[in-house]
């Protein structure tokens, strides 16, 4: 089953994808970087056919929060989108997961080693062509609300994945911020610095790693920052209606 763009929209996806990946390439530039960006469109509680919308545009990274949600929507859409995971996954939702979303690139959550573990027995046990991308989800704003490891944790958790994980593929950090899923500079700065430990921790260059981090609120000085992978989700589909 499949789902096609709504023309009720008027396209108005389509636009605000445009705009946002305009206004990323204005950020790069003035970072002076030539280190190319990743935009994924968060698709949290929007219909298939928005996401349809963005498709039809060209667009293939897409992030979803929470397993049901992304496993109703999934068999709706093209085959070949990378979906991304970046809300909080239980261990037990996890085969879930990856047993209903034959697209997931990447899970960008991961924040234990109990977790870490339980994806890469999952991915063994599907035998899947390729790795599963990982992220390590670093919660640089020490607020107790908000998931991930301590900073100071980070390089151990990337050690046990690269070490004792070999169906997983380290792909980067990814931060969320502040409370109001806002980010200050000090949030970015610390990832930036994690990603530097990792990076000497494990032997390859900083650069190899991505950095996740900036929002539809703080995408831009994000990237001017270092984020290689921004998550925009209102600012692309509108606000959300969590009343359904």
């Amino acid at each position: 089953m499949s789902v096609q763009s709504s023309p009720a929209t008027d396209k108005a996806v389509a636009r605000a994808l445009k705009d946002v990946a305009a206004r990323i390439d204005s950020a790069v530039k003035r970072s002076g970087r030539t280190q190319p960006v990743r935009l994924v469109a968060v698709s949290k509680t929007k219909p298939a056919e928005a996401i349809q919308e963005a498709y039809d545009a060209g667009h293939r990274d897409f992030g979803e929060n929470y397993v049901q949600e992304l496993l109703d929507k999934a068999p709706l859409l093209p085959g070949d989108i990378r979906w991304h995971f970046i809300g909080h996954l239980q261990s037990n939702k996890a085969r879930s997961l990856l047993e209903g979303v034959a697209g997931l690139a990447c899970v960008q959550t991961v924040d234990s080693a109990k977790l870490a573990d339980r994806l890469n027995r999952i991915a063994t046990d599907l035998q899947r062509q390729q790795k599963l991308g990982v992220m390590l989800q670093v919660n640089t704003s020490g607020e107790e609300s908000k998931y991930g490891c301590a900073p100071g944790e980070a390089v151990g958790l990337a050690q046990h994945i690269v070490g004792a994980c070999p169906a997983l593929q380290l792909a980067g950090l990814m931060t969320i911020g502040m409370p109001d899923y806002s980010s200050r500079p000090e949030n970015f700065t610390c990832l930036v610095e994690c990603r530097a430990q990792v990076a000497a921790a494990l032997g390859v260059s900083a650069d190899s790693l991505e950095l996740s981090m900036g929002m539809s609120g703080d995408f831009e000085q994000a990237v001017e920052m270092g984020s290689t992978n921004v998550r925009v989700g209102s600012t692309i589909f509108g606000a959300r209606d969590y009343s359904k």
